[in-house]
């Protein structure tokens, strides 16, 4: 497969972008609508009905879906969770009967919940193409991990010299809407992940020399980890699960690189220490007096 012609002249009519408030979809949107692509973003909390795209109301699938040819496709909160690929699947199938001919998936490495859905869209939808994704350089701007900067502790289920090549979301959108408007990408799984992989340790080293701000890495047990995100306001249910899905994904079975991200875009993918420099120049982790 080639990235010569990675913008093809067979642009989809009108693409319907889920999730498009958040970190990939925005993108996505954005990254269309500058190529003219027409889209339909929509979003859980939508004001418009006619905008609003919510997981658990199939009513809201049926009317986002009409008029659109093509899907950016994001499952909230995560495709791990239960019943996930049973309604990516059905999605998927209604998503046929309307004629779309290409959907993109936004899915996770290394998370079996993930490779269900995948399996469950690409048994309804063979030319879709799924997008299986590291963990986001955004998460440390626009996520969870946003204050770690300025608190200066990052702690995770997993020990310091666990590598992970976090994955620019700017990179997995710019993937996203070659997949959508390249017919060859169809059908296919692409990994995404950065060009390096530093160990969690590194990735604090990384943030503290672009922000100026001390950062260390702490391991936390996965019952530890589970009671700091209760404390910091998850329901007891979800922080179990976020706690065990990241001790899952953080096990080393994500470690590698992949040459996805290059063999969509035909360029490098961002590197952290970049995307990090960027960030503290932005103002990312500035104090609200020093952004004044």
């Amino acid at each position: 497969m080639t990235t010569s012609h990675h913008v093809s002249s067979h642009h989809p009519h009108r693409v319907l972008v889920t999730g498009s408030t958040g970190k990939t979809g925005r993108r996505v949107a954005v990254a269309l609508t500058a190529q003219g692509v027409p889209v339909r973003a929509t979003s859980r909390r939508a004001a418009d009905p006619r905008d609003r795209f919510d997981w658990h109301d199939r009513d809201s699938w049926l009317s986002a879906l009409s008029g659109v040819d093509a899907v950016y496709l994001s499952y909230q909160p995560d495709l791990a969770v239960p019943g996930a690929a049973e309604a990516v699947g059905a999605f998927a199938a209604l998503a046929a009967e309307h004629g779309v001919g290409r959907v993109v998936l936004l899915s996770g490495r290394g998370e079996p919940g993930a490779a269900d859905s995948e399996s469950a869209l690409l048994a309804e939808l063979p030319s879709a193409t799924v997008l299986r994704c590291s963990w986001f350089d955004q998460n440390f701007t626009e996520g969870a991990l946003r204050d770690v900067v300025r608190e200066g502790v990052l702690s995770l289920p997993a020990p310091a010299w666990r590598r992970e090549p976090f994955v620019d979301a700017d990179d997995i959108a710019a993937g996203a809407v070659v997949a959508l408007t390249d017919p060859s990408w169809a059908g296919t799984v692409v990994e995404l992940t950065g060009p390096a992989a530093p160990t969690l340790a590194e990735v604090c080293v990384l943030l503290e020399q672009a922000s100026g701000h001390p950062v260390t890495y702490l391991p936390a047990e996965p019952a530890e980890f589970r009671a700091a995100l209760v404390a910091q306001g998850l329901p007891g249910a979800e922080a179990a699960f976020l706690s065990g899905l990241f001790a899952e994904v953080l096990d080393g079975r994500n470690s590698a690189t992949t040459d996805g991200v290059a063999r969509l875009l035909g360029r490098p993918a961002r590197s952290f220490a970049e995307f990090a420099r960027d960030a503290a120049r932005a103002g990312a982790w500035a104090t609200e007096g020093a952004r004044r």
